[in-house]
């Protein structure tokens, strides 16, 4: 029977954030003391680490919204270039005006289209 346990990659990738999230609390605290042992009051110091945190996450989603709004023209240009390349839409529907006449909702007034037996002249 075999006795080594398998950890599947969720659980080693759990392990591996975990380890780095202790990395660091540990550095944090490393700071902390540091700032303290320069004189610095705990509050001020826990204070100051607050204010470095909402920075860098400031500046994290300034990032993230600058690049969404890139993403997003790319993705506008880029269909508004296939949509402008359509070489259907250059084509006219009708070839004819037999098959003109045989289209749903064709009036011969207007079109002008006096070889018709239903056009009128006012």
């Amino acid at each position: 029977m075999n006795t080594t346990i398998h950890s599947s990659a969720a659980e080693r990738f759990g392990n591996w954030l975990g380890s780095r999230w202790r990395s660091y609390v540990r550095g944090e605290r490393r700071v902390s003391r540091w700032l303290v042992a320069q004189g610095l009051p705990a509050g001020a110091a826990a204070v100051l680490l607050w204010i470095v945190k909402l920075f860098v996450l400031g500046t994290l989603l300034y990032t993230v919204f600058w690049l969404a709004v890139l993403l997003a023209f790319v993705a506008a240009s880029a269909w508004g270039a296939s949509a402008m390349n359509n070489p259907e839409d250059d084509v006219w529907p009708f070839t004819d005006m037999d098959e003109l006449r045989n289209t749903p909702g064709y009036d011969p007034n207007l079109y002008n289209d006096n070889t018709h037996v239903d056009y009128t002249d006012d």
